[in-house]
């Protein structure tokens, strides 16, 4: 395959290494040097590194493409059944089993098991360098306790962080290489080459393949190929209209990034034609598998559903074991070097198309006491690297020159109603363009004539927000709200501004809500002068922990974040099709912020492309594009941006009003009680009959 010919020079220059890696891990086996219980966990290990040599062999002589389906089965469950709910609880992988088993120095070693299960992935790339890597560091570590004394902990500590310092170039440079080069094609090799009906293709990938994945696959092959062609229609040209309605020049442009869940390959065996008539060549990156390049435990690139949430959960942090200034330094030298490197395939990348996907079991996750956090002096590092980066990569990824899209899709853990809630989905994504862009405009005419909106909740929802509008100069050019249709943001159904933070202020509550793979039950934030002033749920019975786990997982360890985007969702479809399956609270956020209105925590919608001059379909000039905070771009960049946007959407049935007031003191509903009461929306109103 083209892929794997990429790496057979740098595979023959470090086989030695990887070989005596190899030899010496074989020998652990058999050795009594350590004693119980750490001798355990470096036996564990061992007999799992011995099955990634085996299966490096077996892709390396391309064997795995010619194994059975229940071979290619038997060996998927091998690979991840220590980590598989059940088994979890007495693997090593979990930090919990890993401190009481062995101690202070579990932390270390648990951390040390989940990097070395990244080795998966990268022997289905055939990627030796980044295998005999970690063999290494294995080996290092299993030296220090075959002469274990109290400074063991401090050794082992010293020699993770050594290694992340040496390895953290070249770790940044293949990740930077993979975001924008085409030539890395290898799943665009297994989707174009196999036949997509014999479902050991699923195997080839090398991620864990579960009942979402084989079913979803299935379900695509029992389509016609005008059902799935219209689909890849549909999230192919919901990308290229991102584009046209931006007047942004496509024509310069050469790569897409394609994101998605593994089952979905039909679809896209079709999106990558449609974009390569667009002269738009896949990239198609795995979502990150190791400390340096995961993001918490957010999965961004392609993958599977995964074995076991928890345990990503688990090890959402593992960076807080070596995360300070000089690494910081370390990485973003690392990254400057490899977009300077790759500035030219940087400068034709187009943006992603991501297809996302809904119906997961909600998650509610543990907190364990057990896990790696970041101190407060990490979280500050943490945020500061994260808006660093973004700044770089900005400068060769510029904001203002790429679009994007998003649609979304169930999977088969929804239901036994999954088959109708697909179809129903393609028709929410599919809706009329026209329809909607008539009866937003109608909503975008009075919020036009605001000084600010009120919105309040009903029954159990605690909202009473007050949202501060932009200051309009020129109302006959100038709008303030984007009219919304299907492209970057399939299905269509909303408009949205950057709301004015000074005067903004106010509670806003869900009743529960599922954010970035997370359950949150009575999510509260209090705002002043638009940014949060507090916030809590109620997920634990502490009210430290919930602090604590809003803070990380929705303000990503910032003291507040402001309030980016204010917007109304029309699409009453989609809300009709949640109540009618009772599936709120599994749709994703890109269907569930047309279900209501919405605000998000963080950067505006139009972060780095501020000034990037944008109409909506009445011809009229897009202008609350910046608020207090971005504005600042133009005079401390540093502090311009929080490098995260999150929607939280207030459902139609616990929505009490929508008004807008005016200056002059009149005041215009445009939602009353959960239904369109504003002349010319009417028609929304019709899904709820």
């Amino acid at each position: 395959m083209k892929y794997a010919e990429l790496f057979k020079e740098s595979n023959e220059e470090i086989r030695e290494r990887y070989e005596l890696s190899m030899e010496r891990i074989d020998s652990i086996l058999n050795e009594e040097v350590i004693q119980e219980p750490v001798k355990g966990y470096f036996k564990k290990a061992a007999e799992f590194i011995l099955k990634i040599k085996e299966l490096v062999a077996l892709a390396e002589t391309d064997k795995l493409s010619r194994m059975t389906l229940e071979e290619l089965k038997k060996l998927n469950y091998e690979l991840y059944e220590d980590v598989i709910p059940g088994n979890y609880e007495n693997s090593f992988g979990n930090p919990r089993y890993a401190v009481k088993k062995l101690g202070k120095v579990g932390k270390l070693l648990s951390f040390l098991y989940a990097e070395i299960r990244g080795m998966i992935v990268y022997a289905y790339e055939c990627r030796l360098f980044d295998i005999t890597i970690y063999l290494e560091l294995f080996i290092e570590v299993y030296n220090y306790f075959e002469e274990a004394d109290e400074y063991t902990y401090k050794d082992v500590k010293r020699a993770i962080y050594d290694f992340i310092s040496d390895y953290t170039g070249d770790i940044i440079e293949y990740r930077t290489r993979e975001l924008i080069d085409p030539e890395l094609s290898f799943v665009n090799d297994i989707i174009r080459n196999w036949d997509l009906k014999d479902l050991r293709y699923l195997y080839q990938f090398g991620e864990y393949i579960g009942e979402n994945e084989i079913k979803t696959a299935e379900f695509l092959n029992s389509l016609t190929e005008e059902e799935v062609k219209a689909m890849a229609f549909t999230y192919k040209e919901g990308y290229r209209r991102g584009f046209e309605a931006a007047r942004i020049d496509l024509s310069k442009k050469e790569s897409v990034n394609i994101r998605y869940n593994i089952g979905f390959e039909r679809m896209l065996y079709y999106a990558v034609e449609y974009f390569e008539e667009m002269r738009l060549k896949p990239v198609i990156y795995r979502a990150a598998v190791n400390t340096v390049n995961k993001k918490q435990h957010l999965k961004i690139g392609f993958h599977s559903t995964g074995p076991n949430k928890q345990y990503d959960y688990d090890h959402r942090f593992d960076n807080g074991l070596y995360l300070d200034k000089a690494y910081n330094e370390r990485k973003l030298s690392g990254l400057r070097k490899a977009f300077e490197k790759y500035k030219n395939e940087a400068a034709v990348y187009a943006g992603p198309a991501v297809i996302e996907v809904f119906g997961e079991k909600n998650f509610a996750p543990e907190n364990k006491t057990e896990v790696i956090k970041l101190d407060k002096r990490q979280q500050k590092l943490y945020v500061s690297y994260n808006r660093d980066a973004s700044l770089i990569t900005n400068e060769y990824i510029k904001g203002e020159e790429t679009s994007f899209t998003i649609i979304a899709y169930p999977i088969p853990e929804i239901g036994e109603k999954f088959k109708n809630i697909f179809a129903d989905t393609v028709k929410v994504n599919t809706l009329d363009n026209q329809t909607y862009k008539e009866i937003q405009q109608s909503i975008i005419d009075v919020l036009d004539q605001g000084e600010y909106v009120k919105i309040l909740g009903r029954g159990k929802n605690r909202t009473n927000l007050k949202v501060m509008l932009y200051e309009l100069t020129d109302p006959g050019k100038e709008t303030i709200f984007e009219n919304c249709t299907a492209d970057v943001n399939i299905p269509v159904g909303e408009v949205f501004t950057s709301p004015k933070l000074t005067g903004t202020k106010g509670t806003l509550h869900v009743t529960q809500v599922y954010l970035h793979e997370l359950e949150y039950i009575d999510l509260e934030l209090q705002f002043e002068d638009g940014k949060i002033s507090s916030y809590t749920c109620r997920n634990f019975e502490s009210e430290e922990d919930n602090k604590q786990f809003v803070r990380e997982n929705l303000m990503y360890n910032q003291e507040t974040l402001p309030l980016g985007e204010f917007a109304i969702g029309t699409n009453t479809t989609a809300y009709v099709m949640a109540q009618k399956y009772n599936i709120g609270d599994k749709l994703p956020i890109l269907i569930a912020e047309k279900t209501g209105p919405h605000f998000a925590v963080g950067d505006t919608c139009y972060k780095m492309s501020e000034d990037l001059t944008l109409y909506n379909p009445d011809g009229k000039l897009i202008v609350a594009k910046d608020n207090e905070i971005s504005i600042l771009r133009k005079t401390d960049m540093d502090k311009a941006y929080f490098n995260c946007h999150t929607d939280i959407t207030i459902p139609y049935d616990e929505l009490g009003e929508i008004s807008v007031y005016k200056k002059n003191g009149e005041t215009i509903t445009i939602i009353k009680d959960g239904r369109f009461i504003l002349p010319g929306t009417e028609k929304l109103n019709e899904a709820f009959r």
